[in-house]
């Protein structure tokens, strides 16, 4: 493998990134901040029939979306292997299986093409998504002005719900909250199996709630009491939520009434995109952060986006949207915070690293080799 990334690579490196965190094969490949190409394969069909990811299921999916992915995304970009200045793969967190796969597959690029490897975090991916604009892709929601520090993140998808203070892309990314059960992905797909609708739940809840009454049922917004507020002010929690919807369906069928289908999930929309943004703007007011960062395949939804905007300027919060095809999880993201680490002059990783599932947002990236060479 070649020494330190930053000795004889361009000032706007070649990155090929790899994501296989879920469900999703990414496979990006970026020039600095520039996107050549995002593919993504995923497996959500074969999920489906289960109603929610299956790890093993996931794994296989990966081993056998890689390699095409690969070639189909250094055809987009018009670039061979041997033109890549670094690989770049997602460590965690994640699930530990599907981790694997990606990790596995970017050691032995690396070590085949004698090409520095960078192993990043996943969550901090999701905000280094903002600072790619693909040409031809639709238009961000907010300026194209580049991101300012510090700034509040929250990050919403399957697997997490998270709140994030920025203070540095590549050094400085604190924890503020997280979900302490469902994330809001998870919680969208079961109300919506409860609901008799399809697979993944997000879209569907969405497109059903269009006709509905957000104020028709007072659901719960969970650890939003000022009893909970002390003690977790920036933590998230669906579950209460999830039971509640349950009861009030399974009432309405015990009295042989219809269930209204649209109301309820525009109830329950509305119960986590008001606890979402209220936190999230909470956030920036507590530290002083006028700015305000959305991410993760959740921010497709279309009632979070106008909320988080409308109460957003109330607050005069400026908020940053990615481009939506950067929202979900995608390789590009990390070839992009792996390019941001080699333009900041930090070192490679080694090889010893694995997949960590519940790897700490504080460690952008893994096993430098300064980090390495401190402890050997």
């Amino acid at each position: 493998m070649s020494g330190d990334a930053g000795a004889g690579v361009a000032r706007e490196p070649l990155v090929l990134g790899i994501e296989t965190s879920c469900d999703e094969t990414g496979i990006g490949i970026v020039r600095g901040r520039t996107l050549l190409s995002n593919t993504i394969a995923s497996s959500m069909d074969e999920h489906a029939r289960y109603g929610g990811v299956v790890p093993e299921v996931a794994a296989r999916a990966h081993l056998e979306a890689l390699q095409p992915a690969i070639d189909t995304a250094l055809a987009e970009a018009g670039v061979s292997l041997a033109d890549l200045d670094a690989i770049a793969v997602t460590s965690g967190p994640g699930l530990a299986g599907a981790l694997m796969v990606g990790v596995g597959a970017a050691k032995a690029l690396a070590v085949a093409l004698d090409k520095p490897l960078y192993a990043v975090n996943h969550l901090v991916g999701h905000i280094a998504a903002d600072i790619l604009r693909p040409i031809g892709d639709s238009a961000p929601e907010t300026d194209a002005a580049p991101v300012e520090y510090p700034t509040v993140a929250l990050l919403v998808s399957g697997g997490h719900t998270s709140l994030l203070l920025v203070r540095d892309l590549t050094s400085d990314v604190e924890m503020l909250g997280e979900t302490m059960d469902d994330a809001a992905g998870e919680a969208f797909d079961k109300i919506a199996r409860i609901l008799g609708l399809a697979y993944p739940g997000g879209p569907e809840i969405d497109r059903a709630a269009a006709s509905g009454d957000p104020r028709a049922i007072p659901f719960p917004r969970g650890l939003s009491r000022a009893s909970d507020m002390a003690a977790h002010r920036y933590d998230f929690s669906f579950s209460g939520l999830k039971t509640a919807v349950a009861r009030w369906v399974e009432q309405r069928e015990a009295a042989g009434e219809e269930v209204p289908v649209a109301d309820v999930a525009a109830s329950f929309r509305e119960a986590v995109v008001d606890v979402l943004v209220t936190k999230a703007l909470a956030a920036c007011r507590d530290h002083g952060v006028p700015r305000l960062l959305l991410g993760g395949g959740v921010i497709a939804n279309r009632r979070l986006r106008e909320v988080a905007l409308e109460r957003a300027a109330e607050a005069g919060v400026a908020v940053r949207i990615p481009p939506l095809s950067l929202c979900t999880d995608n390789g590009a993201m990390i070839a992009a915070l792996a390019a941001e680490l080699i333009r900041s002059g930090r070192p490679a990783s080694t090889l010893e690293f694995g997949a960590d599932s519940t790897l700490p947002v504080t460690e952008i990236q893994v096993a430098a080799r300064e980090a390495a060479e401190a402890h050997p």
